[in-house]
């Protein structure tokens, strides 16, 4: 594991180092204080930030053959799965039912089959919802689906 962890994490960080070339090169959009290339500069930092991350606990794990016995098949599958699930259900709903009611859900879904509470998951599930909306709506002026809330809004 630990030498598949240290791949991914040179994957990731040249990911990321590429996202933020290319992104130096986008406009900037007249009346903002954030040009068209401050979100993917960010995503571009936050993937080498994971590949740091990632490549720090690959070198500070066990070697592999020691400690836990090899999970099962469905173990390890089971949270990778959630992910393409909650994305896919994600893309099905957020136009019809919106971002602010689908978001919760899907993050909720995602804290509780990474092993959080339901409190914490409901909490960090509204918070983070919350966040991204203000960042999408008001830093950046890209509006999130709606849905069933447009005729509150």
């Amino acid at each position: 594991m630990q030498r598949v962890d240290r791949w991914v994490s040179v994957l990731l960080a040249s990911l990321g180092g590429v996202v933020m070339w290319s992104a130096r090169s986008f406009p900037n959009v007249p009346g903002q204080k954030l040009g068209a290339g401050f979100l993917p500069m960010l995503v571009g930092a936050g993937l080498v930030v994971c590949a740091v991350l990632l490549l720090r606990r690959s070198m500070r794990s066990a070697p592999a053959g020691e400690g836990a016995a090899p999970s099962s098949l469905p173990e390890r599958l089971g949270a990778p799965l959630m992910v393409l699930a909650t994305v896919v259900l994600y893309v099905l709903l957020s136009h019809r039912l919106g971002f602010l009611l689908v978001a919760p859900l899907c993050l909720a879904l995602l804290f509780r089959t990474f092993g959080q509470r339901w409190g914490a998951s409901l909490l960090w599930a509204v918070v983070g919802t919350l966040v991204v909306h203000v960042a999408f709506y008001k830093l950046l002026r890209v509006p999130l689906p709606w849905g069933v809330l447009k005729p509150f809004y």
